[in-house]
């Protein structure tokens, strides 16, 4: 009788020990990937949801999101507004000189939980987003000068790490060491067509084939652009979410995600 009861009690401690054992290698194993911090690139083409999908996996997972894509756009709308745009010319003689007054910051929107572009210290969310900044963005970002100089503002950015960055270049130029990057894609006509439902939520009316044949061009100056051009990563995975909801995405990143900081 003494026996079996000395026996039930060290298999108790046996189970005890071996529970708390468990218990312990994945509070550890929580507790480095909280820890753990990476870098995150997503690249991709024009209106393929690069943006939207990072903001959502960065606020998802506690990280600081910055948009490239919106520095670009910034560039852009301050060219326009300074009259370094001559049509569709741009001085680029100009806006070299002053590429260097250009600061370009984000604040999160107490109200959406999102980051705001905001340059030279003004909220201008809303005004990089219009189809005439899309129209103008390509030729801007192709200029060397401009690229070198939001590089510096991104990997400037990115030096604490824990960071989710789009844009068009981030896997193979701003931080061609990211743990996990992401190449996204999507036909030419859905993207378009995401677009014109988004500009027509904004009470922007343009039609459907201005706006693909803007995709298109994007599409060329993107990838043929002799400074960064859009191209995917060597060890980027590729995502094409033409057909995915929200749902299936954000599964198959928050995945990519737990296996890149367990590695």
């Amino acid at each position: 009788m003494w026996h079996k009861y000395n026996a039930d009690i060290l298999k108790i401690q046996y189970i005890w020990r071996k529970n708390l054992d468990n218990t312990l290698k994945k509070g550890v194993n929580l507790l480095h990937n909280i820890m753990k911090k990476i870098t995150i690139a997503i690249d991709g083409f024009s209106s393929c949801g690069k943006s939207t999908m990072a903001k959502d996996l960065a606020k998802e997972i506690g990280y600081i999101y910055i948009d490239s894509g919106a520095m670009y756009r910034a560039v852009t709308l301050y060219s326009i507004e300074n009259g370094i745009f001559h049509g569709d010319t741009i001085d680029t003689d100009e806006l070299k000189r002053r590429i260097g007054d250009i600061h370009i910051s984000f604040r999160i929107d107490p109200e959406t939980g999102r980051p705001n572009t905001y340059l030279n210290g003004v909220n201008v969310e809303n005004k990089i987003r219009t189809m005439e900044v899309s129209s103008k963005v390509s030729p801007i970002s192709a200029l060397g000068f401009v690229r070198e100089a939001m590089v510096a503002q991104q990997q400037e950015m990115g030096k604490a790490k824990g960071i989710v960055m789009d844009g068009r270049d981030i896997g193979t130029t701003v931080f061609p060491d990211a743990e996990l990057k992401i190449f996204v894609t999507a036909s030419a006509e859905i993207r378009a067509q995401r677009r014109y439902d988004e500009l027509k939520a904004k009470g922007q009316e343009t039609g459907f084939e201005e706006i693909l044949e803007n995709v298109k061009q994007r599409d060329h100056i993107d990838q043929t652009r002799e400074v960064s051009p859009l191209k995917k990563a060597d060890d980027a995975l590729l995502l094409d979410n033409s057909h995915l909801t929200i749902a299936e995405q954000k599964e198959w990143l928050m995945a990519e995600y737990q296996k890149a900081i367990k590695a």
